[in-house]
């Protein structure tokens, strides 16, 4: 599997962000990968030295809209934690936007 097959994107929300501050950074991953497939990754694709890697598969929540019942999809989740003084620029530049 190619490094740009293993993270799919990040994750934006709050929570990512107060993450970030730590270190720590979150993506959506592919649901076959694992931790050394998704270190591999993080570090060719953003040039960082990964620490750790902890993983966990995002539950399917029930949706409905009107009497149409469905539920969203089930997907898996990386949170990527980087060495002191490193950062992954996807997630620069959001912290001071207006309104905030």
């Amino acid at each position: 599997m190619d490094h740009s097959q293993v993270i799919i994107r990040p994750v934006i929300s709050e929570k990512s962000y107060v993450l970030s501050a730590a270190g720590k950074f979150t993506f959506r991953v592919h649901p076959d990968a694992h931790r050394t497939q998704i270190r591999q990754a993080a570090e060719a694709l953003f040039g960082v030295h990964v620490v750790d890697v902890h993983t966990l598969n995002v539950k399917r929540k029930p949706k409905r809209r009107g009497n149409t019942r469905g539920h969203t999809r089930a997907w898996k989740k990386a949170i990527v934690r980087v060495a002191p003084g490193e950062t992954i620029p996807v997630f620069q530049g959001f912290e001071n936007q207006p309104g905030s």
